[in-house]
């Protein structure tokens, strides 16, 4: 039996582009607080909201100048350049909370640049038009060196975390935009990549782990940037990967319902729409989505309470 949507949502919701930018314009100016355990990454949201308001023809209602100044501020600079080589990355901060003031205490560990934020940072950069050759791109791409393990893949931050293919494609996009590629040994990264590859033709985020939507991305994403693939695969005769096996599973994450899913058995999500037509995109297979069935499942996904936005699923009250 299909669930029956409340009243705040309906199959045949048209797409209200100025109420959408009203919710947009709002999350610019002032995050609700149901986002506070958001704060550490204040760069991240900053970037999804200017990029709708870009997509959405909106971006006149903003300060590029200020948006400009108020991103650069969260670049870590290294006081000297043999920094460079004492194991740190010298990126962007997600947030103001995760800085420390440097007069508070010398033995604190003030840097905790992070690989997506700065992603997040020259993506904004780029939208509004700032020239990326006027910031301290050197000390992010040789920085970013320190951040690439023995088996190709990528850490966030220096201090430690997981590594796998999500950061795998933020080092290729800020090698990308930035034009330098000395910060990523691009055959370890390749290699990494293949590893990913499931036994369905799909990628997992590290070797081994079951296929998934937006680690499919990812890896596609990353080999592209690198110039290891070509746009419109499926008319080229070979490629590095498997691209018969990859084809069958990722035409198979649209639902019945028209929306994509993540993985098998899962249902469908919003954000697939992106990471899985993404996918098809760079594969030159978009003719083998039903795009008005998708169409009328990301709008029921549109709340339509008091500001438009677009949920994960039909029935949630706000974007998680």
């Amino acid at each position: 039996m299909e669930e029956e949507l409340s009243p705040e949502f309906s199959i045949n919701s048209s797409f209200d582009r100025n109420r959408h930018i009203r919710f947009l314009d709002m999350m610019s100016n002032l995050l609700p607080s149901e986002y506070q355990p958001q704060e550490i990454n204040h760069l991240t949201l900053a970037y999804f909201t200017l990029s709708s308001l870009d997509i959405l023809g909106a971006f006149d209602r903003v300060d590029k100048e200020a948006v400009a100044r108020w991103v650069l501020s969260f670049q870590v600079h290294p006081k000297h350049q043999d920094e460079l080589s004492n194991g740190e990355f010298y990126g962007f901060l997600g947030s103001r909370s995760s800085q420390f003031p440097a007069d508070i205490n010398e033995n604190l560990r003030r840097n905790s640049s992070h690989l997506a934020s700065t992603y997040c940072a020259l993506a904004i950069l780029k939208i509004i038009g700032h020239d990326l050759s006027l910031i301290d791109s050197g000390s992010i791409v040789r920085s970013m060196r320190n951040l690439q393990q023995h088996d190709g893949s990528y850490m966030p931050i220096h201090i430690g975390a997981e590594a796998d293919l999500r950061f795998v494609y933020c080092a290729a996009a800020i090698s990308y935009m930035l034009d330098d590629w000395s910060g990523v040994d691009k055959e370890k990264a390749k290699e990494y990549i293949l590893n990913c590859q499931s036994y369905d033709g799909g990628f997992g985020l590290c070797p081994g782990l079951e296929s998934h939507g937006g680690a499919t991305y990812c890896a596609l994403a990353s080999l592209r940037l690198m110039g290891f693939i070509e746009d419109d695969l499926l008319s080229k005769g070979t490629s590095v990967i498997n691209i018969p096996m990859l084809l069958e599973w990722i035409v198979q994450r649209q639902t019945v319902g028209g929306g994509f899913q993540g993985r098998l058995n899962k249902p469908a999500d919003t954000c697939y729409g992106f990471w899985v037509g993404g996918v098809l995109k760079i594969l030159g297979g978009t003719k083998f989505i039903d795009k008005e069935s998708l169409r009328d499942s990301l709008l029921t996904c549109q709340s339509q309470v008091s500001y438009d936005q677009i949920v994960h699923h039909p029935g949630e009250m706000k974007a998680g």
